[in-house]
């Protein structure tokens, strides 16, 4: 009998013959990498992610330098985002093709923090020209600590997302919220976006902290085309230790595993993911 502290695995990374694709996507506050990086890159590794929407990445003194370490240990490659985007970073496997990425600096409010989203088009599929394919823009934030900036935060990142869907139809953004489900910017997102944890919870819900985890603050948010096959945190997962978790950063991860639509037929543009 499988033990009850064992959690159950998300379905796989897969690309299905008519070009739908199931995507695994990771949604994690890294805090600068001022932990135990060891154990940071083994959970991620133990998720087996496509994607990772990392929030708080490095981005001062050799930024390149330490994010790039963050990508190598984890099996994975830098595909946009860290000083570039004030902290937001995005991740990628080598199956990921990258068609496009851009960092984009918000309106900095007097006293506060510099925000910013990092966020790319990539493609899941066959390589060759004018076969079916998935397609995902993805955005990794990490909103305002104050609340009016937060919510005019909350009404950026849609704006970006409609923007990003005029050309790939499906979308994700994930990220530390700094607010709870039924704060006011939360539910502006949730108006018009999938609450993954809500849509189909999996695994733990609460994100902070990970020594008393009481709050859910960290959220993957997928439009309304897409399949969410399973979100939360992956504590429990077989290769996620508690040791790891709580020595890896200040907040829990949030996984995901997405079925995705094939798009229409994929041209040759764009770039494997490559650090």
């Amino acid at each position: 009998m499988t033990p009850a502290s064992v959690l159950a695995d998300l379905p796989g990374s897969r690309t299905e013959p008519d070009g739908s694709a199931v995507v695994r996507l990771l949604s994690y506050n890294v805090r600068s990498l001022r932990d135990d990086v060891g154990a940071l890159a083994r959970v991620i590794r133990a998720c087996a992610p496509d994607v990772v929407c990392v929030q708080e990445a490095p981005r001062f003194f050799r930024w390149r330098k330490h994010a790039a370490r963050l990508a190598r240990e984890s099996g994975l490659v830098h595909v946009t985002g860290g000083a570039t985007a004030a902290g937001p970073m995005i991740l990628a496997s080598l199956r990921a093709h990258v068609e496009d990425a851009e960092d984009l600096l918000l309106p900095l409010t007097p006293g506060l923090h510099r925000r910013g989203f990092a966020t790319a088009a990539l493609r899941f599929g066959p390589e060759r020209p004018g076969g079916p394919c998935a397609r995902l823009g993805v955005l990794s934030t990490h909103l305002s600590l104050q609340k009016d900036e937060r919510y005019a935060q909350a009404g950026m990142l849609l704006e970006r997302l409609t923007e990003m869907r005029q050309r790939t139809p499906y979308a994700v953004a994930a990220g530390d919220l700094n607010e709870r489900p039924r704060g006011r910017a939360f539910r502006r997102l949730t108006d018009a976006l999938q609450d993954g944890w809500a849509t189909k919870p999996w695994g733990g819900e609460h994100t902070s902290t990970p020594s008393d985890p009481h709050q859910r603050i960290d959220a993957v948010l997928a439009s309304p085309e897409v399949e969410v096959l399973g979100c939360g945190v992956p504590k429990g997962l077989p290769g996620v230790t508690e040791r790891d978790l709580r020595a890896a950063t200040d907040h829990l991860p949030v996984l995901a595993a997405l079925r995705l639509p094939a798009s229409a037929p994929c041209g040759d543009g764009g770039r494997p993911a490559a650090g």
